[in-house]
Order: C-alpha cells, then sequence, then structure tokens
C-alpha cells in the first residue's frame, strides 16, 4: 500500500506539471504581446494612409506588415501546441473558456490580408480601419485575459494580471495614437471626437492603475522612468490642441504620431520587462519544487514503509520510548513537510482569490456594460460613462453599480423593445 510520503510526492508533482504548463501559456503569452504591439503599430501607420489618402506611409506599412506576419506565425503555432498538449491531457486547467477565446480570435486573424487589401485599395474610412484593428487586438487580449484568469499560482497570477492590465492599457494608447492622427490628419473637429480623445485617455489611467497594484516596485520604477517628462508634456500639449473646441492643424498629425510612437515604445520595453520577469518567476517555481519533489523522493526510499505511520497519534511520551531504529526524526519530517504543504496551499489559495477577485471585478463591468449596451441602445462608452458617472454620484464603488445593474437584468425590457438611451 501507498504511504502519506507518497501522495506527498504525487501532489508534488502535480504542482510541477501545473507549473511547467503556466510557463507553456506565459510563454505564448509574450508573443502575443509582441503581436499585438505590431498590429498596433500598422494600425496607426494605415489610418494615417487612409487619412492622407495614400499619401503617407505607404512604403513604410510594407515591412511592418511582413513583422507582423512572422509574430502572427508564431502565435498560431503557439495556439496548435496548447491543442497538441490538451489532446495529451496536459492542458491549462481553463482550457474550456482559452480555446473559446482561441477560436474567436483566429477567423479575425485569417481576415487580416483581406482587411489589408482594402486599406491598400483606399476602401475604408480610418474609423473602419481602427475599429477592425480594434477587434482583433481585444480578441487576443483576450486570450491572455483567460490565462491570467486560469492562472493557479497566486505570484503567477499576479505578474500576469499586471501584464494584461498593462498591455489594455497599452493597447488603448495605440487606439488614441491611430484615432487622433486620423483625426488631426483629417482637420476636423467636434464634440463627438473630443468625447471619444478623452474616453481613451480615461481608460489608459483605469488600466495602469490595475498595473500599478498588481506590480512589484522593480517594474514600478521602471515604468516611471521611461515616461519622459518631454515626451507627455508634448502629448499632452497636442491633446488639448487635438480634443480642444475647433478644427486642428492637420500639420500636427505627423508630429502626433511620432509623439506617440515613442511613449508606446517606451510601453513596450515594460511589457517586455513584465513578459522577462513572468519567465523567470515561472523558471524558478518549477526549480524550487523539482528539488523539493528530489528530496521528498530520497525521504521516501529512507524510511521503512511500516514506519510511515508511526507518529500520527504518538504523544510525547510516546515518542521517547519508541525504538531508535524506526527513524522517528525522519517520520517527523514526513509529518512537518504534510503540514508545511497544506499550510503553503491554503495561503496560496487565499492569495488567488485575491487576485482574482481583480479579473472577477473585470468580468462584472463588461457584463454589465453589455447589458447596457443591448437594452438601452448604448455605445459602449456610453455605457462606461453611465456607469461611471452612477458610481461618483452615489459615492459608491464602478463595481457595486455594476452588480446592482446586472441584478435588474430579469426587469429589462426585451432589447428588440428596449427605450431610446436617456440624455
Amino acid at each position: 500500500m501507498k504511504s502519506g510520503l507518497s501522495f506527498l510526492i504525487a501532489a508534488r508533482r502535480c504542482e510541477i506539471d501545473e507549473l511547467d504548463q503556466l510557463a507553456r501559456t506565459s510563454e505564448l503569452v509574450g508573443v502575443i504581446g509582441r503581436l499585438v504591439h505590431a498590429l498596433q503599430r500598422e494600425r496607426g501607420m494605415s489610418n494615417v494612409f487612409l487619412a492622407s489618402q495614400g499619401g503617407r506611409f505607404g512604403e513604410q506599412r510594407a515591412p511592418q506588415i511582413a513583422e507582423c506576419l512572422a509574430l502572427e506565425q508564431a502565435v498560431r503555432a503557439g495556439f496548435d501546441q496548447l491543442e497538441a498538449e490538451n489532446h495529451r491531457g496536459v492542458g491549462p486547467g481553463n482550457g474550456a473558456r482559452l480555446f473559446s477565446r482561441i477560436a474567436w480570435v483566429l477567423p479575425g486573424l485569417d481576415a487580416l490580408p483581406a482587411l489589408r487589401r482594402r486599406i491598400d485599395a483606399l476602401e475604408l474610412k480610418p474609423a473602419q480601419s481602427t475599429a477592425a484593428f480594434a477587434k482583433l487586438v481585444a480578441g487576443l487580449l483576450s486570450v491572455v485575459f483567460e490565462a491570467a484568469d486560469g492562472a493557479t499560482d497566486p505570484e503567477i497570477s499576479r505578474l500576469l494580471v499586471a501584464m494584461f492590465n498593462f498591455m489594455q492599457g497599452k493597447e488603448f494608447a495605440g487606439q488614441e495614437r491611430a484615432f487622433g492622427a486620423a483625426a488631426l490628419a483629417t482637420g476636423h473637429g467636434d464634440e463627438a471626437r473630443r468625447l471619444q480623445w478623452l474616453h481613451l485617455i480615461e481608460s489608459q489611467e483605469r488600466c495602469f492603475q490595475v498595473f500599478g497594484d498588481f506590480s512589484g516596485s522593480a517594474v514600478l520604477a521602471l515604468w516611471r522612468e521611461r515616461q519622459s517628462d518631454s515626451v507627455l508634456a508634448e502629448l499632452e500639449r497636442m491633446r488639448r490642441t487635438g480634443a480642444g473646441p475647433g478644427a486642428p492643424d492637420a500639420a500636427l498629425s505627423q508630429a502626433w504620431f511620432d509623439c506617440c510612437t515613442r511613449r508606446i515604445d517606451a510601453m513596450k520595453t515594460v511589457e517586455d520587462r513584465l513578459a522577462a520577469d513572468l519567465r523567470a518567476l515561472c523558471d524558478r517555481k518549477t526549480a524550487q519544487a523539482r528539488s523539493e519533489l528530489q528530496a521528498y523522493q530520497q525521504l521516501l526510499d529512507t524510511l521503512a514503509p511500516q514506519t510511515h505511520g508511526a507518529l500520527f497519534f504518538d504523544d510525547a511520551d510516546a515518542q521517547a520510548a519508541a525504538p531508535a531504529q524506526f527513524g522517528r526524526h525522519l517520520e517527523r519530517s514526513v509529518l512537518d513537510m504534510v503540514q508545511e504543504q497544506s499550510q503553503r496551499l491554503q495561503a496560496m489559495s487565499d492569495e488567488l482569490d485575491t487576485v482574482r477577485a481583480s479579473l472577477n471585478e473585470r468580468k462584472l463591468v463588461e457584463r454589465a456594460k453589455g447589458l447596457l449596451m443591448a437594452h438601452r441602445r448604448m455605445t459602449e462608452q456610453e455605457a462606461h460613462k453611465m456607469l461611471r458617472q452612477t458610481a461618483m454620484n452615489q459615492g459608491r464603488r464602478l463595481i457595486e453599480v455594476a452588480e446592482s445593474v446586472l441584478s435588474m437584468a430579469d426587469y429589462l425590457p426585451a432589447p428588440d423593445r428596449a427605450p431610446p438611451p436617456l440624455r
């Protein structure tokens, strides 16, 4: 019959398998981050290309597209590897949700060639191009979100949450670059454009706040270091010009694009650091788990099978009277290890609950926005603004307002009979 130590070893092996899977998933997250960065740059170039009627960024788009294609193949290979591992029974624990996200994003990657041909032919408006790229990037980031949500180690989960929110904030910065470049290139300004611009700025700030809450001091120091005061000052100046009243100066379009690109490229160095820290953390935890597994195995080989449970009910007097040949110090080590393992797993579970609370809040807010969009005929921006304004007026947290909206879901009219949104 197997001893308790044998099952302790089995538990450690399961943990190692989970860490190995997290390491592979984390590697995929890093590749997705590089593809998203390349697509964001292509989107910005495409917007200026369309806004200038093909006069600018025509030559630069070709090498940028080639970079995107190479990274896309790497991401597809990562998806295929996850699917193959799932067939072997070593896939991610949240495979159903993760694979559903991948299934949704692959048609977007398949549709990229057609989108690029339409951009080449100047058949799209800048806003249409932005929306198409944003939809694809949102799909890729949803894969990162599921990777963070499915992580079973709290330290790795925290880092994945930080990375997801940083990537999301960077995506909003990329949308702002594309939006602002097109707005400045066309030279048209109105209230709707100003509100959209402000929405993108606020969205970035929310994401970077969550990133800061879950990041370590070293990454935060790098983030502060990479935020050049001169770039931020120039960015704010052009934001005021572009989002302000009246028609903006079309000549600012290139300066805006270059300024935003410097800022986003600086973000990429922070994103790369997060990816590197994630890989290093997975490697360190796996190495530690393997070392402990080896120690457990050596102890199992040392102990005689009949002695494994000898101390379970012993008191101090019985332990003192026991014969030395039972190797009681080794048995005590086994019980200590079992207790330490139990305490460690409980602490990990508690920490994981704390980390996942942030992810769950995001899910609830997104569901509440979707409900308002369906039943009040709102845009995503209008739905978020309503939730945020209600929270401010009532002195409540955004998540509390979202929960209130969801609790009323059964009482809302069907979407096809919904009244127009209140203004």
